[in-house]
């Protein structure tokens, strides 16, 4: 039986909650989430936790917040006008922008003004440490199709 290492495609099924039970989110029924081992398509501390687990297997595992979306960042929210943001925008939205230096970060937002928009730097979920439920459902060897970005292995969760 192929177990989860570098290079092998994996598909998991997971329940993701905070250490106080509260569901932040799960794989659809019969959607298990699919990657390649070893890519960093997914956050580190759940790569490293499902290393070594078999088709089958389940567990339950404790990322720590800096192995998952870092530790929480003072100083983080920037205010940006209102207008370079679609008339739908919504708190917890994330936004790919490009800062003066030209590099792209995401942002997501953290309040709506009338004319400007509070933006935080950081994932919602930097800080916190994530309790994962997961269940490897397939464990096979990678294909060059499975590698490429919009393959099976190009899902984040």
């Amino acid at each position: 039986m192929e177990t989860v290492k570098q290079g092998m495609h994996v598909c998991f099924e997971y329940v993701l909650t905070l250490e106080d039970g509260e569901v932040l989110d799960r794989s659809p029924e019969g959607s298990p989430l699919c990657y390649v081992h070893g890519t960093g398509s997914i956050i580190p501390g759940l790569e490293r936790a499902l290393e070594g687990m078999s088709e089958g297997d389940e567990k339950s595992v404790v990322v720590p917040a800096a192995e998952a979306y870092g530790e929480e960042q003072p100083d983080t929210i920037e205010t940006l006008p209102r207008n370079l943001f679609p008339d739908d925008v919504a708190e917890g939205m994330g936004f790919r922008m490009r800062n003066e230096s030209g590099q792209v970060l995401t942002v997501y937002v953290d309040d709506i003004k009338d004319d400007e928009v509070d933006v935080n730097l950081s994932h919602p979920l930097a800080g916190k440490d994530l309790h994962f439920d997961v269940q490897v459902i397939e464990v096979r060897e990678a294909t060059e199709e499975d590698m490429l970005p919009n393959g099976a292995g190009g899902d984040e969760s």
